[in-house]
């Protein structure tokens, strides 16, 4: 049922129509099929074959997130930090980036180095916003690797060291043109 959803929504093998995707994924969620919870969150979301409501959307990417799906988990992270589909929630934003840092999304990762820079969500705490922004950057996050040569430039939670920082603004260089502080 989710495989033809995805027929119709991508418009595979026949035409786009996002009325019959947007069924079938209800039919998909019906069984119980997790990532049919998070597309219909989708659907909701954007209002693809259906009316937006974002009441709805958040609802499944909730019971997709807590079901394990990781594109669910970064959208409930993400909408939390925000608030714009949901309430603000610093504290639940910075629970659901360490569920998806758990798991190794880039994303998330970097969220954590920001709740841990800007002490949203958490007690501020420079080196572990450090040691997030430092995996992230590893791990090709072109803004992580522009932030973590800022913080061995300055200092911010590990020892400050100019040929590092000159290292990773190299690196961020390399990916990027134009950069704004974020830490």
């Amino acid at each position: 049922m989710s495989n033809l959803a995805g027929c119709y929504y991508n418009g595979n093998g026949t035409e786009k129509n996002l009325a019959k995707a947007f069924h079938w994924y209800q039919k998909a969620v019906e069984k119980d099929y997790i990532n049919a919870m998070g597309y219909l969150a989708h659907c909701y979301y954007y209002g693809n074959g259906t009316e937006k409501n974002l009441e709805k959307a958040f609802h499944w990417y909730q019971k997709a997130a807590e079901n394990g799906s990781e594109n669910a988990i970064l959208a409930i992270a993400a909408g939390y930090y925000n608030g714009k589909e949901i309430e603000k929630n610093l504290e639940k934003a910075f629970y659901w980036y360490q569920k998806a840092a758990e798991n190794g999304n880039l994303h998330a990762i970097y969220g954590l180095a920001i709740c841990y820079h800007n002490g949203e969500g958490t007690k501020k705490n420079l080196e572990k916003a450090f040691h997030w922004c430092q995996k992230a950057a590893e791990n090709g996050n072109k803004i992580a690797m522009f932030n973590l040569a800022g913080c061995y430039y300055n200092g911010n939670g590990t020892e400050k060291n100019l040929a590092k920082a000159f290292h990773w603004y190299q690196k961020a260089a390399e990916n990027i043109i134009l950069m704004q502080w974020v830490i």
